[in-house]
């Protein structure tokens, strides 16, 4: 690539949810129909969104090479802040590496470790916060030290579980969680060895800068998820009282070149920085059911127009 010594060693991914698939029973469309579109529109993988939508071992990994697509990896909700909770929520950890495992990489095999599926470690939804996502943030309902303690430990446990595996998880900051705003994420940094999922919209509506923390959290960042946003929506939507939800359905999280997101500046820190691995492009659309013809080809145009929206990035980002 111009500019380069070698090759960006990246491959770009997208994701279920970009097509409004939330739950693996009543998607919108099925799972074969959303992998031809995303080859055809040149993505090269996929996250796999709910666990059990794409299909389990063995279907999984031939269904993937049918369509000549690899595995990013995929998100699992822990509940870290209950102890009894946490240790319910290990079996469907233990049933997405089952999965994960038996993928590895569709395209180049589990030679590269770089383009493994990455268990993605997310905690669920925390009410009260995703009643007021994104900034400004609440400081009194972060969590105590002493709850962050046992908190942290229990995402450490969870690390070494999917490590057991074979498998280097990430943790991924979202809104509406007990990990949200950068101050967090610089405390699940400093507290934990995880590695950093990072999204990029969802930073950004926390009070973030992806820019400034591909710089400062570079060694510990280990999967990109690539989403544009808007602050104006976040602003707009908090001041009628809205939600998460309806952050998402306003439109809080556009199509790529539609928000606020610099994606050939994130793109560009990202070669500075040595990352190498998958970028999924991501965006968090509004459910929709599969009769809704019209939500349905227009998530599939959004997907297409972000892949190429991403290759205009790359090339003005000198990195193409």
């Amino acid at each position: 690539m111009t500019g380069h010594a070698a090759p960006w060693a990246v491959r770009v991914a997208s994701a279920p949810v970009s097509f409004g698939v939330y739950r693996a029973d009543g998607a919108p469309l099925g799972p074969d129909e959303m992998l031809a579109t995303m080859r055809e529109a040149g993505y090269h993988g996929t996250d796999s969104g709910p666990i059990g939508y794409l299909g389990t071992a063995p279907a999984l990994p031939e269904r993937l090479a049918a369509h000549g697509l690899g595995l990013s990896g995929g998100w699992v909700d822990l509940r870290y802040d209950d102890p009894d909770g946490f240790r319910e929520d290990l079996a469907a950890l233990d049933a997405a590496l089952d999965v994960f495992t038996a993928v590895g990489d569709a395209e180049a095999g589990a030679a590269d470790p770089r383009f493994a599926p990455r268990p993605t470690l997310a905690c669920p939804d925390r009410p009260e916060r995703f009643a007021r996502p994104g900034m400004p943030t609440d400081l009194r309902l972060s969590l105590s030290d002493d709850d962050w303690q046992a908190y942290a430990g229990r995402i450490g446990e969870a690390a070494a579980r999917c490590r057991d595996r074979g498998l280097e998880p990430v943790f991924h900051h979202h809104l509406g969680t007990d990990v949200e705003t950068p101050e967090e994420i610089e405390r699940l940094l400093g507290s934990t060895d995880v590695s950093l999922c990072l999204d990029t919209g969802h930073l950004w509506l926390a009070g973030g800068n992806p820019v400034a923390v591909i710089r400062d959290w570079s060694s510990r960042i280990r999967q990109v998820h690539v989403k544009d946003a808007s602050r104006d929506v976040l602003a707009r939507i908090r001041g009628v009282g809205g939600d998460l939800w309806d952050l998402v359905v306003a439109g809080g999280f556009p199509p790529l070149g539609q928000g606020d997101l610099d994606l050939p500046a994130v793109l560009a820190e990202l070669r500075r920085s040595g990352y190498e691995g998958w970028i999924v492009i991501e965006q968090d659309v509004p459910v929709f059911r599969a009769s809704d013809t019209e939500a349905l080809a227009r998530a599939v145009a959004d997907q297409r127009a972000n892949r190429t929206a991403f290759g205009e990035a790359l090339r003005a980002a000198g990195l193409a």
